[in-house]
């Protein structure tokens, strides 16, 4: 199956390029977004080779895995915190393509679930992972929305857990995931509505979210705390309630939830 846009996406003006082999689709979508970007363009790859995650970590996302950047560029007058939110908006948009692309699962444990702030877990292993870069230019300001999915194959020697679709059982292909996402992406961003409708995006996030109401542990630098996870607030922080009964709201951070949490 070839690589191809949603209609909704496409008759929104959005664009795409797809190259048999890529580095890092979100840095050739960075590329495109400072050299001017007149709608938002998708790019997408069949291989990567020096893929970018959070805190500097990088993969390979072999043939047959879902390897795809979004550039959006972003209006005047929307600050960089209302952007931010958009990885909820991102979250939620991959969550409901990969349940269109596979059916529920036999098993409800091993549902697709959204771990804060960017991955999506299947019984209780990363699946995907999602990750945004914001700049602005001289072009104007954008926003780079990196997605990486297992849909073949799963990295080796990773310190924690991860699968894939196929050792998962969920039938799925990379291009048709793709252009399911382009069109939960189109019907997400239009809910957020350039972060007026956020409400509405949290809901749907902690509706699927991984952990909820369960303890939790958060790494950031020397800083680790255990507690159970409320909620996330307002902002997109995740709330975290202590045992001392008091809470914690938290901005970034490496999390473990469930049995993960008591075993670091």
């Amino acid at each position: 199956m070839a690589y191809a846009l949603d209609p909704a996406a496409e008759a929104a003006g959005y664009s795409l390029e797809v190259h048999d082999s890529l580095g890092s689709t979100s840095t050739l979508a960075m590329e495109r977004a400072r050299a001017g970007l007149p709608a938002p363009l998708w790019v997408v790859t069949r291989r990567q080779t020096a893929g970018r995650g959070r805190r500097g970590s990088s993969w390979t996302s072999p043939a047959g895995n879902l390897a795809a950047s979004l550039a959006w560029p972003v209006p005047a007058g929307l600050t960089p915190e209302r952007v931010a939110t958009l990885g909820f908006v991102a979250g939620v948009s991959l969550e409901q393509a990969l349940r269109r692309a596979c059916g529920p699962s036999p098993d409800p444990a091993a549902e697709f679930r959204l771990k804060w702030p960017n991955d999506v877990l299947a019984g209780g292993a990363k699946l995907a992972g999602i990750l945004l870069e914001y700049e602005a230019g001289p072009a104007g300001a954008a926003v780079v929305i990196g997605f990486g999915v297992n849909v073949a194959a799963a990295p080796e020697g990773l310190p924690y857990p991860a699968t894939a679709l196929a050792a998962l059982g969920r039938p799925a292909d990379a291009p048709g995931l793709f252009r399911l996402l382009t069109g939960t992406w189109m019907a997400a961003a239009g809910l957020w509505d350039e972060g007026r409708g956020f409400p509405a995006i949290r809901a749907a996030w902690l509706a699927a979210a991984a952990g909820l109401g369960g303890p939790v542990t958060v790494e950031a630098g020397d800083t680790r705390l255990t507690g159970t996870f409320e909620t996330i607030d307002a902002g997109g922080r995740l709330v975290l309630r202590l045992g001392d009964g008091t809470h914690r709201t938290v901005s970034a951070g490496a999390v473990h939830v469930g049995r993960a949490a008591g075993a670091i």
